[in-house]
C-alpha cells in the first residue's frame, strides 16, 4: 500500500496542497482553494481528475458560504478536498468506485473538528507575530515585521502540509479496513454518495435564505438533468452537472438580489 511511488505522490499532493491552502490567506485569494477547484487540481496530479471533481462539487454545496468573520474559523474544505480526492485516487489506482468516494468523504468531513482547531492554533500563534517583532532588537521596525509576516506565511504551509502527511495515510489504512466490510455498508456508502448533493443544495438554500422555489436554481437542477438525459451521459457526469447548475443558478440569483 505504501511503496515508493505511493510516498512520493503523498508528498507531492501535500505540498501541492499546501500552497493551494495559502489561498485561503491573504497570500493569494485567487479561489483555487475552493473544494471545486482544489479537488479536480488534486486529481489531475494524481491521474484521476474527475474523482477530484464529484469529491470537490459535493463539499463546495456544503462549505461554500462559510466565511471567516470576526473570530469564527470555518472548516479548512480545501484540506477536506484534496485529502478525500488523494485517499480515493491512492486506494483505488484508477477511476475511484462511488462507495470509495463516499467513504472517503465521510472520513474527511469526520476530521473538520481537527482542521478547525490546528487552524485556531495557527491563526493565535500568528497574530503575536507582530508584537514579538516590535520588541526584538537592532532591526529596523519595518524589516521585522516584514520578516514575521512572510513567516506567518511559511507556518500556514507547513500547517497543512503536516496535516496532509497524517490525514492521508491514515485514510489509506482506513479504506483497507474499509474494503473488508460487509456488502451492505459499501451499498450505503454509494447511497450516501448519491444523497450529499441533496444535502449540500439544500445547505446552500438555508444558508442563501431562499424561503420559496427560486427560478434560477431551480433551473439551473433542472436543465443540467435534462442536458444530461438528451445526452446519455455517464451517471457522475450526470451528479456534478448537476451540482455545478445549480450552484450556478443560486450564485446568479445571489447577485441579482
Amino acid at each position: 500500500m505504501f511503496d515508493l511511488h505511493t510516498v512520493v505522490q503523498l508528498f507531492a499532493v501535500a505540498v501541492a496542497g499546501g500552497f493551494v491552502g495559502l489561498d485561503r490567506t491573504a497570500a493569494g485569494q485567487f479561489m483555487v482553494s475552493q473544494p471545486i477547484v482544489a479537488g479536480p487540481l488534486a486529481g489531475w496530479l494524481l491521474g484521476d481528475a474527475t474523482t477530484g471533481m464529484i469529491i470537490g462539487g459535493v463539499l463546495e454545496l456544503i462549505w461554500v458560504l462559510d466565511i471567516p468573520v470576526g473570530t469564527f474559523v470555518p472548516a479548512d474544505a480545501t484540506i477536506g478536498a484534496v485529502s478525500a480526492t488523494a485517499i480515493a485516487v491512492l486506494s483505488s489506482r484508477g477511476a475511484a468506485p462511488l462507495d470509495l468516494i463516499g467513504f472517503c468523504l465521510l472520513l474527511t468531513t469526520a476530521t473538520v473538528p481537527i482542521t478547525m482547531m490546528v487552524d485556531e492554533f495557527v491563526r493565535r500563534r500568528n497574530s503575536g507575530l507582530a508584537d514579538a517583532a516590535l520588541a526584538g532588537p537592532f532591526e529596523e521596525p519595518a524589516c521585522r515585521l516584514s520578516r514575521a509576516h512572510l513567516s506567518g506565511l511559511i507556518v500556514f504551509f507547513l500547517k497543512s502540509f503536516v496535516v496532509y502527511l497524517f490525514f492521508i495515510p491514515a485514510g489509506l489504512a482506513a479504506v483497507a479496513l474499509f474494503w473488508h466490510l460487509p456488502e451492505r455498508v459499501h451499498a450505503g456508502m454509494t447511497l450516501f454518495v448519491k444523497v450529499l448533493p441533496l444535502l449540500g443544495a439544500a445547505l446552500m438554500l438555508h444558508k442563501l435564505s431562499i424561503v420559496v422555489l427560486d427560478r434560477f436554481f431551480i433551473a439551473g437542477f433542472a436543465g443540467s438533468v435534462g442536458l444530461g438525459v438528451l445526452l446519455h451521459g455517464h451517471p457522475l457526469i450526470l451528479i456534478l452537472l448537476v451540482i455545478l447548475a445549480g450552484f450556478a443558478g443560486a450564485r446568479f440569483s445571489e447577485r441579482r438580489s
